[in-house]
């Protein structure tokens, strides 16, 4: 059984599970909340495995994270590793979604895939726009990113992590060192 849940990422120099909306939750050894390993910048991941505080849907969780770090952030509501919507939200209200995983998204929405391919080019100018706020995507054309949206991973949580680098945020330096052995 694959991970379900939010992966939420954002950046801030304190820690990411400090925001307010998250209500003093700590990272616990039975994987509920988990980090991943923090890119530089302070650029963070939370991994919540069906635990986000309960009155709070993913895109409120956004808002506040938003409003509490002043910087551009992103969730991804993960099913089963097999699916996710990823939502963006820029300080200014910009706000995007996309899938990852479209056959698998078109399988569990019941809508043809025809319709989420036919979005892919509309949801990589959101996600580029989202990331050049962030200070990332210069170099990065929308061909690149819509590959990225099209593409398939058995974790869905790896094309996440793939997607942000993509974008230009810098791997986290753990990411970097396995990718050199």
């Amino acid at each position: 059984m694959g991970f379900t849940g939010e992966l939420v990422f954002g950046r801030s120099e304190r820690p990411l599970l400090e925001a307010p909306v998250f209500r003093g939750a700590q990272e616990d050894d039975e994987g509920r909340i988990g980090a991943w390993p923090p890119r530089p910048g302070g650029w963070q991941t939370l991994q919540f495995h069906r635990c986000l505080p309960e009155e709070e849907e993913p895109e409120a969780v956004l808002r506040a994270v938003v409003e509490w770090t002043g910087a551009p952030a992103c969730i991804a509501s993960v099913h089963d590793s097999d699916v996710a919507l990823v939502m963006g939200l820029e300080p200014g209200g910009d706000r995007w979604d996309a899938w990852l995983n479209l056959r698998t998204a078109a399988a569990m929405t019941d809508r043809p895939l025809a319709e989420l391919e036919a979005r892919v080019p509309r949801d990589a100018a959101g996600v580029l726009s989202w990331a050049w706020d962030a200070g990332f995507g210069e170099h990065v054309d929308a061909p690149a990113i819509e590959a990225v949206l099209r593409s398939h991973d058995p974790f869905v949580e790896e094309l996440f992590d793939t997607l942000l680098t993509h974008l230009g945020f810098p791997p986290a330096p753990e990411a970097e060192a396995e990718a050199a052995d």
